[in-house]
């Protein structure tokens, strides 16, 4: 076995928390079965050792609708791809996340004006009802695609759910994506109605969304019918802002109807869902078809058993419709806990914004990114100084590595009792391999556990499994199959860009494209893992043929006050060679400007708290670092500017004006 991590503990939870969690819960129902099962450490060797049987326990424990049980569980169990899971099973994604209809709360909107909006489970299936008969009058039927060009507003999720009680697929990009972003997209499923806002809030502006649909609409021939929701006018002026399309409907008339029930269609277990979209930042992206059972059980357990989510909850995640953490968050639907949704700037119009939404809605579970606690680090707000976060109990991060500052500020300065959990996964997966657990501690600087039924291992360069604890990086990977696998990707009808896509580099195995470290510790005597990612496979930095993950410098770099972010590339050199020196390029606070003193703190830091390696051999400041749509900085488009090279896609970036920063800077020429 090997040595234990030895991690600085930033949290435990209560014996009291563990005994009422539902994951404790879900051992005790298992248990009735004759198993022995106490803790985390044996709960995730069952579920991957016994996929077939823990995921059953899951289905009967999770009581999800379904007009017939499956046949089989798990077929074909050693092939990935190629294992089918749940065979014979019907069921309707939408029915399992309408079964409450009461007077609760089920959803409460808010944006950059305050709370909008607020629904009941019972409203919810009301509009949800009146919407899907809408669409079955425009000859919606199972696999139609349904595009939402959407901001975070209730009836986004509505229009999903209408859509796919009927049995269609949802796929949705946020307002703030490009034209051609959109026509990336779109352009490749084909979808039939397109539903839309007039517009949308972001930073104090309101931004017209119909203008912009003029010269998306006429490229996407597909659209038959066009829905138009208020949101930033009462009275959208749809004839003069759009020009290009004529067959719209207006929401209020879409549920003018009288229907008052759903007749939810009965598909398998792996009918489409949702397309959701790679970053699209090295060609055009690839759209990842996700199955309405895999993602309906993949989400229950991570929502569940991994955040302790009940009925009793109320939760919230900063997102966007562009982003699968939108997805991931409407799935709270199915537990019946009231679900907190905001469009907006999360700083809009300072950092208390979220935090008067947090404490006026109680909320229990708050999910950002770590980009957003850095800022807020950065911008010295402290949360708990301001207000009553008595009913928090989660904290969730992703969107990249959480620094150990991150950790330490979170602990510090928002909430000292609370389960922190740092999860990853993505887009590919819509879900997650690596999440938090509310019976385990937290330990700074890591992801908590991997998640329940998800085989996970980190491998070398030859496909080696690394050991756990031995400070080795490499390839994080899955080795056996889950149900949240994606069916493939929409119009790759050989599946020939899927396989290359995750299982061209290593035989049978999911590759990630994380690169990653395996950590061990002990829970109640039992050995289990834990992870740090250090970063994106293609951005890793290989100076004198050393592997380095870019989060380890960024983890170092942004502990300095001056430094907002950074990013960190590979430069041949010299030029033309196989070699190459790390390039770090700074944002720094408004009104800094990097000297020889800064350049040397930020060397000094590196050094000491990773190795010589990390050491940038150039610093260089810049006013923006690009991202894509869904706010992850992109190492790869750097990379290729500072030789160079086209960026193929920049239609998938937030900001590609920022990539003409790097272009020719006199840094890189010494």
């Amino acid at each position: 076995m090997a040595k234990q991590a030895t991690a600085k503990t930033m949290w435990a939870p209560s014996e009291q928390r563990i005994q009422q969690s539902q994951i404790m819960g879900f051992m005790d129902f298992m248990n009735q079965d004759g198993h022995q099962l106490n803790s985390y450490p044996e709960l995730y060797d069952f579920s991957v050792r016994l996929p077939h049987l823990f995921w059953k326990y899951l289905w009967d424990f999770g009581s999800f609708t379904a007009s017939a049980e499956p046949k089989q569980i798990l077929k074909n169990g050693e092939q990935m791809p190629g294992a089918i899971w749940f065979q014979g099973a019907k069921l309707n994604f939408a029915q399992n996340l309408l079964k409450y209809r009461d007077d609760r709360p089920a959803i409460i909107a808010y944006d950059e004006r305050g709370k909008q909006q607020e629904l009941s489970y019972r409203e919810l299936y009301l509009q949800v009802a009146k919407f899907a008969h809408y669409l079955k009058q425009q000859g919606v039927k199972p696999g139609d695609r349904i595009a939402g060009f959407m901001p975070n507003v209730p009836e986004t999720i509505i229009a999903m759910l209408a859509a796919t009680s009927l049995g269609a697929t949802w796929s949705s990009c946020s307002p703030d994506f490009g034209l051609q972003g959109v026509l990336d997209r779109f352009g490749q499923i084909e979808p039939t109605i397109l539903i839309t806002t007039d517009g949308y809030f972001y930073g104090g502006r309101t931004l017209n969304s119909l203008q912009k649909l003029n010269g998306i609409l006429p490229h996407l021939p597909s659209i038959k019918k066009l829905v138009v929701i208020p949101y930033t006018s009462t009275t959208p002026n749809i004839n003069n802002d759009l020009t290009a399309f004529s067959s719209v409907d207006l929401w209020s008339d879409c549920l003018s109807n009288r229907s008052e029930t759903i007749e939810f269609a009965q598909l398998p277990f792996d009918h489409p869902l949702y397309i959701l979209y790679s970053s699209g930042t090295t060609g055009v992206p690839k759209c990842i078809v996700h199955g309405a059972g895999g993602t309906l059980l993949q989400h229950y357990k991570e929502l569940v058993l991994h955040t302790d989510i009940s009925d009793e909850d109320s939760v919230f995640y900063y997102t966007t419709c562009g982003w699968m953490m939108w997805n991931w968050m409407v799935s709270t639907l199915t537990t019946g806990a009231k679900l907190v949704i905001y469009d907006g700037s999360p700083f809009y119009p300072g950092p208390e914004g979220l935090w008067n939404m947090a404490e006026t809605e109680n909320l229990s579970v708050f999910g950002t990114s770590a980009k957003y606690i850095s800022a807020l680090e950065k911008a010295h707000y402290h949360p708990q100084e301001h207000h009553d976060l008595s009913n928090l109990k989660a904290l969730l991060s992703t969107g990249s590595p959480l620094a150990n500052e991150g950790f330490q500020f979170v602990y510090e300065h928002i909430k000292s009792d609370l389960c922190l959990s740092s999860i990853a996964g993505g887009t590919d997966i819509v879900s997650c391999f690596t999440l938090g657990c509310p019976i385990l501690p937290v330990y700074e600087g890591e992801l908590q556990c991997l998640g329940l039924g998800m085989a996970v291992n980190v491998y070398d360069e030859a496909g080696k499994p690394l050991e756990s604890n031995s400070s080795e990086r490499g390839e994080l990977v899955c080795e056996k199959p889950f149900p949240s696998m994606p069916i493939g990707f929409y119009g790759d009808t050989d599946n020939k860009k899927y396989l290359s896509s995750y299982f061209e580099r290593f035989d049978n195995t999911w590759a990630h494209g994380d690169f990653a470290e395996l950590l061990e510790h002990e829970d109640t005597g039992k050995s289990y893992r834990s992870l740090i990612i250090h970063g994106r496979s293609d951005a890793v930095l290989n100076p004198g043929g050393v592997r380095i993950g870019t989060a380890e410098i960024y983890r170092q770099v942004e502990k300095i006050d001056d430094v907002v972010e950074s990013i960190a590339v590979g430069q041949e050199w010299p030029a033309g060679s196989d070699d190459v020196r790390v390039v770090l390029f700074v944002v720094l606070r408004d009104g800094l400007t990097l000297d020889d003193e800064l350049q040397a703190l930020i060397r000094k830091t590196i050094r000491e708290n990773t190795t010589p390696r990390h050491v940038p051999s150039v610093i260089a400041q810049v006013e923006d670092i690009p991202r894509t749509l869904s706010g992850k900085i992109v190492e790869v488009a750097v990379r290729e500017v500072i030789h160079g090279r086209d960026v193929k896609n920049t239609d998938a970036l937030k900001n590609p004006e920022a990539l003409e920063l790097f272009k020719d800077l006199p840094e890189l020429a010494d």
